[in-house]
């Protein structure tokens, strides 16, 4: 009897564990979805300033939040610990923040987010490529059409609708977000926060040197502080809080949202509608990867119910 209620009050809590997992990645997802929307308000031209002034907001409040969470000498150890897996997700994340910001001065917000939003894929793909490890049929049906999707999107850029550079810059943020993806999955034990702390520093400290002018209007400073730390800090602290408490697969299925989320923010606040191509081809994106995705969860959910070890995803 005793272990019966055990077993059940583990249960109950094991659900609401996944509950508020699930719920804090979706904030996050949600809080990352205005990005483009809040960047389209900055009157500030040099987007290597916009890029310095978010990284030092966002680096600041993930610093915070480590030091109230885990105390000063806590988050020292953090940083010590963190290696050269921590460094290397840190800087694929100082590439990618930075590299969003530089393209969608040269494109849509809805051309970058989907692009980006293959990044489960992209890195099943580099860790074929890398490691040699098995792929499974629906995961290179899945690859191949979010392909043909990025290829329908990026057909733009030949006809001058959009320029190359935007989308070339969002591949290349697909491609350190799927790289930053493997190496997490190679080094578990490595704490998310700490990375994403120094990447947002050493993003700072990049844009410092590359920025015409670190000087912005108030207004614009107040756009900036919200940018960096709520929508850059809030959201990375929620992923990083959340993503430890649910499947991998779920994890990766619900930040779809915000790439669904963030062309039509920007869409209604201001009017800036994606061409045709690339509703086509984030169409089939989109459908590729819920499709994928929702599979490999129900894979994973039935494995854990029959109690067998699940390598994770992200």
């Amino acid at each position: 009897m005793g272990e019966k209620a055990a077993l059940a009050g583990f249960q109950r809590g094991s659900v609401q564990s996944e509950r508020l997992g699930a719920l804090l990645v979706f904030a996050s997802a949600f809080f990352w979805s205005f990005a483009g929307t809040v960047a389209r308000f900055l009157e500030v031209q040099d987007s290597w300033a916009v890029v310095f002034w978010r990284c030092l907001f966002g680096g600041l409040f993930l610093l915070a939040f480590m030091l109230l969470r885990d105390g000063p000498r806590g988050t020292v150890s953090l940083f010590r610990n963190m290696g050269w897996p921590g460094i290397t997700v840190g800087l694929c994340f100082t590439i990618a923040s930075s590299a969003f910001i530089v393209a969608i001065s040269y494109t849509t917000v809805a051309n970058v987010m989907l692009l980006g939003a293959g990044v489960p894929l992209f890195a099943a793909l580099i860790t074929w490529l890398v490691f040699r490890e098995p792929v499974s049929l629906l995961t290179w049906v899945a690859i191949a059409l979010v392909i043909s999707g990025v290829a329908i999107m990026v057909s733009g850029s030949f006809s001058g609708t959009v320029s190359p550079i935007g989308d070339a810059l969002g591949v290349l943020i697909a491609f350190v977000f799927a790289l930053a993806t493997v190496v997490t999955r190679r080094y578990p034990h490595v704490r998310m926060t700490p990375a994403t702390c120094f990447g947002c520093f050493v993003g700072c400290a990049i844009a410092a040197t590359q920025a015409g002018s670190l000087a912005v209007s108030k207004g614009d400073l107040g756009l900036l502080v919200i940018f960096g730390m709520f929508n850059l800090g809030l959201g990375m602290a929620c992923f990083v809080t959340g993503a430890r408490l649910i499947p991998s697969a779920l994890t990766a299925l619900l930040g779809v949202a915000e790439t669904m989320l963030a062309p039509f923010w920007v869409g209604l606040v201001h009017g800036e509608i994606p061409t045709t191509r690339t509703i086509l081809g984030g169409a089939i994106i989109l459908v590729a990867l819920t499709g994928y995705l929702t599979i490999e969860f129900l894979r994973q959910k039935r494995l854990n119910t029959k109690g067998q070890a699940i390598s994770p995803v992200a």
